[in-house]
C-alpha cells in the first residue's frame, strides 16, 4: 500500500466522531480508515447494483416459489 503525506486542514469535530465510529485513535489511523471504509462502500454499492440488474435479467427467478432451491 502506497502512501503520500498532504498537509490539510481537518475538521476536529467530524474526525473525532469518525474515530469513535472507527474505533480508531490517531489522525492518521482515523483517516486512513475512512478512506478504507468509504472505498468499500463503493465496493459494496456497486455489488448491490450488479445483483439488481442480474434480477432484473431474471438470474434468480429459478427460486422464486420454489423453497428447496435456495435451501439446498
Amino acid at each position: 500500500m502506497g502512501s503520500s503525506k498532504t498537509p490539510i486542514e481537518i475538521d476536529d469535530e467530524a474526525l473525532a466522531i469518525a474515530a469513535e465510529v472507527l474505533g480508531t485513535k490517531t489522525k492518521k489511523d482515523t483517516v486512513n480508515a475512512a478512506l478504507r471504509e468509504v472505498g468499500q462502500r463503493l465496493v459494496r454499492m456497486r455489488a448491490l447494483a450488479r445483483l439488481g440488474e442480474m434480477a432484473d435479467q431474471g438470474d434468480f427467478d429459478e427460486f422464486l416459489d420454489n423453497k428447496a432451491a435456495y435451501r439446498r
